[in-house]
């Protein structure tokens, strides 16, 4: 099991910068994909962004690509998202996933909250 806990969300003016983090614990992760979803109210949630074990693999949504940036520290056993330039549609709940195989059986955190206002 791996369980994992995000923090770094809150409320910001729209063209603000947030990071955030997400601290694992449990099973090793350093050779496990990871990765930042979102759901919005009254949505599904969706990828933001995605690593792999060594960082030569990443993935943004073209909603975020430019803006924000993910990164991971595997001696840490942490995973981060700078989020950059935000505007209010990135309002949502961000959650932190762990692919130990594929993305069907990954683990997930509790989620944080990022509201940005115009």
């Amino acid at each position: 099991q791996v369980q994992l806990v995000e923090s770094g969300g809150g409320l910001v003016q729209a063209g603000g910068s947030l990071r955030l983090s997400c601290a694992t614990s449990g099973r090793t992760v350093s050779t496990y994909g990871m990765g930042w979803f979102r759901q919005a109210p009254g949505k599904e949630r969706e990828v933001v962004a995605t690593i792999n074990w060594s960082g030569s693999s990443i993935y943004y949504a073209d909603s975020v690509k430019g803006r924000f940036t993910i990164s991971r520290d595997n001696a840490r056993n942490t995973l981060y998202l700078r989020m950059n330039s935000l505007k209010p549609e990135d309002t949502a709940v961000y959650y932190c996933a762990v692919n130990p195989s594929s993305w069907a059986r990954a683990f997930w955190g509790q989620g944080t909250q990022v509201t940005v206002s115009s």
